[in-house]
């Protein structure tokens, strides 16, 4: 519905309803990678870890100019701005970081192996021609049905001609960005099965810096900041997708432009691709739904995508990149029919993705308004958006960890070559979203309605995901891994409750810090240095409670450190 994703980071659910909706999450580019290197998945993960921290830094910068120049509900820009976001996403999921990326990478891959550069250099050009002339073909026919298109995803919106309008003219100005991205995505997958990871992880940041470029100079002007941030998401589309030609080309790959053809290579893509198709299709009726029902509420939309991108910055981080590093460690232990190695992997996964996203998630839920007050109220974006963007965020909280746990289960299937199950399980989640989302928003939560329905979604596909490798004998949770996962809930659970009391006591923990600043001359930032306080003192708490639980111990994290080098 929003931006689950925006279209800003790769692999990541489309802002707010978008990201809310998917419950199966596809392989990511670089999963299918030949050969990966060893050192374990903290290795593996740590360049693209890098470089999605770079990116969601420069995302989050991004967003908080943004909603500070367009607001919620103050007016028809902010809901219209994250509208224009959205749509190109609905093709996205299938044609970029979705399924064709995810059947493309491992045909390509396999290629470069067994058949050398030439051959994997034509499977890429006639897959790019192929998704180049789709996207664009879509994207014409978007562009001369959008006013129709508008009064179907967004009834709510007719009740307001100038939103409406509005929201018809910036996303004709954001759909041709469809096509740039399922290129970059495509290219991405090439940099990657090469091992090289650093453009592939980077070139997301230059939609961020290239938006803040063209919004921060626009001031006092809602529906200027929102054309100017629509028609950056245009340009930066152009200079991701030639970042990414620019580095497979240094990378070695020789692909070309040319006319799409039907070859035996694009038909295998296609496919393959089918199964992950319905299933990321099947998402985008509850991004139907949910922005629906969110068009209703002024504001709606907006608070959905506020509070997407502080759940995001969890699931990005830890999920995106500890399944990129997952899933061709466990293809290769499946191959070589190393079970031991196929458990130590995904028990390795378990743990250090939720040592990372348990804590997040509990910040989440135990202090949703003061990190939405501190770090958005200003500008345009009122004190009513935050408490209601909180509420939405309250909600996403508890199912971060499922939508990272979506992340390491799914690739258990995608290893051995499994796409049907978990499309079977995206459908029946799917399902799941879309009634709660309907009978919560209409029983009188709202918005936030929607959020618990997206959470509620995840943790029935990570129930069914969990359940069909355990009945199958494919995963089960070893006994140290339950073992250390008790110890990481318990540290949580201190953390909550530190960053909890300190919420509680905010007036409190601010005056202190309001003098100071007074002291100095400085009549703002006062909120902001407390949250940051706050935030330090929790992540402390963490640590020392995960060290004395033995959730962590000192060995292991020099061992970590020593891999990750």
């Amino acid at each position: 519905m929003n931006d689950k994703t925006d279209p800003i980071e790769p692999a990541a659910p489309i802002s707010a309803a978008n990201a809310m909706v998917e419950p199966v999450v596809q392989p990511a580019a670089s999963a299918a990678t030949t050969k990966p290197k060893a050192g374990g998945v903290a290795r593996s993960s740590a360049i693209f870890s890098a470089m999605t921290l770079l990116s969601r830094l420069a995302g989050f910068a991004r967003d908080l100019v943004i909603t500070a120049a367009l607001g919620a509900s103050a007016g028809p820009a902010a809901d219209a701005y994250y509208t224009a976001l959205n749509f190109p996403n609905l093709f996205r999921r299938i044609f970029a970081e979705g399924a064709f990326a995810a059947a493309f990478v491992p045909a390509y891959a396999k290629t470069l192996k067994s058949e050398g550069e030439a051959a994997a250099d034509k499977v890429a050009t006639d897959a790019l021609a192929a998704v180049a002339a789709v996207t664009v073909a879509l994207t014409l026919v978007a562009q001369l049905a959008m006013p129709w298109l508008m009064t179907v995803i967004n009834i709510g919106f007719l009740d307001d001609p100038a939103r409406f309008k509005l929201a018809v003219i910036l996303t004709q100005i954001t759909m041709p960005y469809l096509p740039c991205m399922a290129i970059a995505a495509l290219l991405s997958g090439v940099l990657n099965a090469r091992g090289r990871f650093i453009v592939s992880g980077a070139y997301p940041i230059l939609l961020n810096l290239i938006m803040l470029a063209a919004v921060i100079p626009v001031k006092g002007d809602q529906i200027e900041a929102a054309y100017a941030a629509s028609w950056a998401v245009l340009v930066a589309g152009v200079a991701q997708a030639g970042l990414c030609w620019w580095a497979a080309r240094r990378a070695g790959a020789n692909i070309r432009l040319s006319l799409p053809k039907m070859t035996p290579a694009v038909k295998a893509i296609i496919i393959t691709a089918i199964p992950a198709a319905i299933g990321n299709s099947a998402t985008q009726i509850n991004v139907f739904i949910s922005g629906n029902l969110s068009s209703f509420v002024d504001g709606g939309r907006t608070w959905l995508a506020t509070a997407d991108r502080l759940y995001q910055l969890p699931l990005g981080l830890v999920g995106v990149a500890i399944g990129i590093a997952l899933l061709p460690k466990l293809s290769a232990a499946v191959a070589s029919e190393d079970r031991g190695q196929q458990q130590a992997s995904m028990d390795e996964a378990l743990i250090l993705s939720m040592a990372l996203t348990l804590p997040a998630a509990a910040a989440l839920m135990a202090m949703p308004y003061f990190l939405i007050d501190a770090l958005f109220t200003r500008g345009a974006f009122l004190q009513v958006d935050a408490v209601n963007t909180a509420r939405a965020l309250l909600h996403f909280g508890w199912g971060v960890p499922a939508f990272v746990l979506i992340r390491i289960l799914a690739p258990a299937f995608f290893a051995r070559g499994d796409t049907r199950r978990p499309m079977a399980f995206a459908l029946a989640s799917v399902a799941v979203n879309a009634v709660l989302a309907i009978a919560l928003f209409y029983l009188g939560m709202g918005v936030s309605g929607i959020a618990a329905a997206v959470s509620a979604s995840a943790w029935t596909n990570v129930l069914l995901l969990g359940t069909s490798l355990w009945r199958r004998g494919h995963y089960r949770p070893g006994a140290r891994a339950v073992w250390r996962l008790s110890r990481i809930v318990l540290a949580s659970a201190g953390l909550a409750a530190v960053v909890g009391a300190a919420s509680w006591a905010r007036p409190l923990l601010q005056a202190p810090v309001q003098d100071l600043l007074a002291m100095v001359g400085v009549d703002h930032g006062a909120k902001e240095i407390t949250l940051l306080l706050v935030v330090a003192a929790g992540g402390l708490a963490y640590v020392v409670l995960a060290f004395l639980t033995r959730a962590v111990t000192v060995a292991e994290v020099r061992g970590l450190i020593r891999r990750s080098r």
